[in-house]
């Protein structure tokens, strides 16, 4: 299975970025087609130990045979209670890789992509009850148009959310090309791909709950790492990027950084780099999808 999946971004950097022990505990959020977690390995000794994480049940014919790897079937926003049901209350680095694996958007019954016709699920996890045909078909039209908005950055987000809205009334919007067929009207003409990918991502954020499972992992993340512990982090898109950026940098999400009584800064990790990080030049060329990529480092004060 592993052809399927992506070829890691700046893969060297974020290896470097972990400064892995040969004994350490490291955890791969982001397991997918397990090119981290090979790389990470390959950085152990004997005793290292590597969990891994992915609720993706593709993911699972990526498992690595190696005693030192241990592979969790879950979300990395419950990060925290898993390491604990294996015994470790703390782990030396973390990292992250919040890219939608290649692999997904290829498979048509998962509903991700564009190119297929399938009903509108997007589910990352079959368990949640919330597709993107329940957001289209029951959100509010204010909501919905700030989901295509600010999640998607869509232009035309408060049309689209209106057309919506009121094509509903007449019929549910259950599939694809339902939806295609309702907001024809609304995409650019030549840049329809584009168009598209913004409005699914918009769904899929929506879907996942992207934005609040990321700053719950991010919180766990504090209280699980080892003191200079790293947590490694690269995303793809401003709204991934910002939470972890603010996290890096206050030890929160929103507001001004805590101090206590004396002004001293209280937050969990301190910023490695005061600038995220980017793919080379060489990189760029070889691989489209690096050029959104920015890498944030993270150690444990």
């Amino acid at each position: 299975m592993e052809h399927n999946y992506h070829v890691p971004v700046m893969l060297k950097e974020c290896i470097e970025a972990l400064a892995i022990k040969p004994a350490g505990v490291y955890v791969d959020v982001t397991f997918g087609g397990g090119g981290h977690s090979r790389a990470i390995l390959d950085c152990l000794g004997k005793d290292g130990v590597l969990i891994a994480f992915d609720q993706d049940p593709d993911a699972q014919q990526n498992k690595i045979e190696d005693p030192r790897f241990i592979f969790v079937d879950q979300n990395f926003g419950y990060l925290k209670n898993n390491l604990r049901l294996l015994g470790y209350q703390k782990v030396d680095g973390i990292l992250a890789d919040l890219g939608v694996s290649s692999h997904q958007f290829n498979e048509p019954a998962r509903g991700f992509s564009t190119r297929f016709e399938a009903d509108l699920d997007m589910r990352m996890d079959k368990q949640r009850p919330l597709t993107a045909a329940v957001v289209l078909n029951t959100y509010a039209e204010d909501k919905l148009h700030k989901i295509f908005g600010i999640y998607g950055e869509v232009k035309n987000a408060k049309s689209l959310a209106k057309t919506v809205a009121t094509s509903r009334m007449e019929k549910p919007i259950l599939t694809l090309a339902d939806f295609k067929k309702v907001i024809a009207a609304h995409i650019p003409k030549g840049k329809e791909n584009k168009y598209m990918a913004q409005v699914f991502q918009a769904l899929r954020i929506e879907v996942n709950a992207e934005i609040a499972v990321l700053e719950d992992f991010l919180t766990q993340t504090a209280d699980v790492l080892n003191p200079g512990g790293r947590l490694v982090v690269m995303s793809y898109h401003s709204l991934e990027d910002r939470p972890v950026k603010n996290f890096l940098a206050k030890g929160k999400f929103r507001g001004e950084v805590e101090k206590d009584f004396f002004g001293n800064e209280q937050k969990p990790l301190q910023a490695i780099n005061r600038k995220a990080i980017i793919a080379d030049t060489d990189e760029l060329a070889k691989n489209s999808r690096a050029r959104s990529a920015k890498l944030r480092i993270g150690e444990k004060l």
